[in-house]
């Protein structure tokens, strides 16, 4: 399964990217995150969800290889009701991110959905590098940033496009917490615990209130919005920037 799903301890699911060998991001995983999330939201058993990845990854961000091959069915990241990313943003239970490898562009979107996002210390890399190889931030990925980060965090994090180690992915508020990678998941679950017994309809509500201004934004793009994003998606510029940074990604492999 693209995302495997546990219960670490009851009220407590954890939800697994499951794709290899990076966790990158392809419809298919964004609709088996549809699902989980759906289950999740519908099972009054499950009080807290936790997101990981397998491997030495959370998720290395769209998978580049398969959209620069024409082959991709993914569309715009986080921007629709029936997005993977969306339902696990919109989701009206606590959500905790166990960042415990790599999260990349649209992988540390994933993260950014999160209600809170911990990570354990190690030569892992955070990052927002869009802008780098060339893409624009679709209008769900971008809402869920700008609500995630400050305004000085969000110009460093996206216009710098760079990526991070953890200490500095604190400061710009990837994460709220780096932890020793022996406690990595034993504090998630605290956290998810602690989270899971407050009141739930509350949670659900004020979680819904803080997001509102965002998510209207998002089922409000317009033509001209879109339009926007294609022409920078087109443009020749981007696509030679892409197929470099495949390049470089299959060199590195």
């Amino acid at each position: 399964m693209l995302v495997e799903a546990s219960d670490v301890e009851p009220g407590v699911r954890l939800l697994t990217l499951n794709r290899a060998p990076a966790n990158a991001i392809s419809a298919d995983l964004l609709d088996a995150l549809f699902e989980q999330c759906c289950i999740a939201r519908e099972d009054r058993q499950v009080k807290a969800i936790i997101v990981t990845g397998a491997g030495k990854f959370f998720s290395a961000g769209l998978d580049l290889k398969e959209a620069t091959s024409g082959q991709s069915r993914l569309r715009n990241l986080g921007s629709g009701d029936t997005d993977g990313l969306f339902a696990l943003w919109t989701l009206p239970k606590p959500t905790i991110a166990m960042v415990n490898g790599h999260a990349i562009a649209g992988g540390a979107i994933i993260a950014l959905a999160c209600d809170f996002r911990i990570t354990a210390k190690g030569s892992h890399k955070l990052g927002l590098n869009e802008v780098a190889i060339g893409l624009p931030f679709p209008i769900g990925a971008f809402e869920i940033a700008r609500l995630a980060l400050d305004n000085r965090q969000l110009r460093w994090a996206m216009l710098q496009a760079a990526l991070h180690d953890t200490n500095r992915a604190l400061e710009l508020g990837f994460v709220e917490e780096v932890v020793e990678p022996d406690d990595l998941q034993k504090r998630c679950v605290s956290l998810a615990r602690e989270l899971g017994d407050v009141g739930r309809l509350a949670y659900a509500h004020t979680k819904a209130a803080m997001q509102s201004e965002a998510v209207a934004r998002v089922r409000s793009e317009t033509k001209e919005q879109r339009a926007a994003q294609a022409a920078v998606v087109t443009d020749p510029e981007t696509s030679a920037r892409l197929v470099a940074q495949v390049k470089s990604l299959t060199k590195s492999g």
